[in-house]
């Protein structure tokens, strides 16, 4: 690599393919790993995808609604969200559909939890068994978008760039989602709507990072046409490495703030944010280019 020197003398440029081999098969692994946990554990899919009973209180004095359910999960109703309704004074309560005996234990434990921060006249307004709000035909529809969106990016990004790259982005697109997911399945994660948000930004976010890596290496194909494929894409890697790992780095820090400070609602968001934005960090360095330089090692075909 002394013909790197060319590009730039203060420039010291990082050997990322000698690594290639190693953080592949490592990635590859937790991708298995993955893979099997979402088969044998499932999603803790939350009563949006569900359905289950909603209980809707009225008290006289505002209470600490996260102290509310944290009781109540104590309590063995893990599967449960607490929030206000209309004013501080309205509760909605949402939990798995319940026998009739466990509801009124749910009730029973309501009282006594809103009486011990400040002992009060608690009324129920009303109790209901509801469907999912995010119906079948809904999901099956998000579903499609989602596959439509990959195979037309796939050939934006074929024609734009070249389609060993494409493949090489898609592929580890694809390798984001599925680790960050398995992430959610060990952790038995509550999947909401929160956390399908969190998934597409995730999948926006890795993608702005990969193709901005894909479009040096192409500048540099054209600009460089002396050098080897397996430098360009060290040199190119090395000079994106201080944006990525800035990006990463602020974006890693908001999502923290958010995960300490952000309470039990957005706690699911903000911890899958956080495994995706490191997966996505890794994955344009160590699974897209790799894979794109495996498909075809000369450097024509970047350009």
């Amino acid at each position: 690599m002394n013909d790197t020197k060319q590009l730039n003398c203060n420039l010291k440029i990082i050997d990322f393919i000698q690594w290639n081999k190693v953080s592949f098969i490592i990635l590859e692994i937790l991708t298995i790993i993955s893979i099997i946990i979402i088969i044998l554990s499932n999603f803790n899919w939350s009563i949006d995808f569900t359905g289950g009973s909603l209980i809707e209180i009225q008290v006289h004095k505002p209470i600490n609604i996260k102290l509310l359910r944290d009781n109540l999960i104590k309590n063995g109703f893990s599967k449960i969200t607490v929030q206000h309704f209309g004013s501080s004074q309205n509760l909605l309560i949402k939990t798995k559909l319940l026998s009739i005996s466990i509801r009124k234990q749910l009730l029973d434990q309501i009282k006594l939890i809103i009486n011990k921060q400040k002992k009060q006249k608690i009324q129920i307004s009303r109790i209901e068994s509801v469907g999912p709000s995010i119906s079948l035909d809904f999901i099956q529809n998000s579903i499609f978008a989602l596959l439509l969106s990959i195979v037309i990016l796939f050939i934006y990004i074929g024609f734009r760039f070249k389609w060993n790259i494409a493949c090489g982005l898609i592929i580890a697109l694809i390798h984001d989602l599925i680790i960050t997911c398995g992430f959610l399945s060990f952790y038995n994660i509550e999947i909401d709507s929160t956390i399908i948000a969190s998934l597409m930004s995730i999948i926006g976010y890795s993608l702005n990072d990969k193709i901005i890596i894909s479009d040096r290496v192409r500048e540099n194909c054209n600009q460089y046409i002396n050098f080897p494929i397996r430098d360009i894409i060290n040199i190119s890697l090395t000079q994106t490495l201080q944006r990525t790992l800035m990006t990463s780095f602020t974006s890693l820090v908001i999502v923290l703030i958010l995960c300490i400070f952000g309470g039990n609602v957005l706690k699911g968001f903000s911890l899958t944010m956080l495994v995706g934005i490191i997966i996505g960090t890794i994955s344009s360095i160590y699974v897209s280019l790799p894979i794109a330089f495996k498909i075809h090692t000369y450097k024509n075909i970047y350009y």
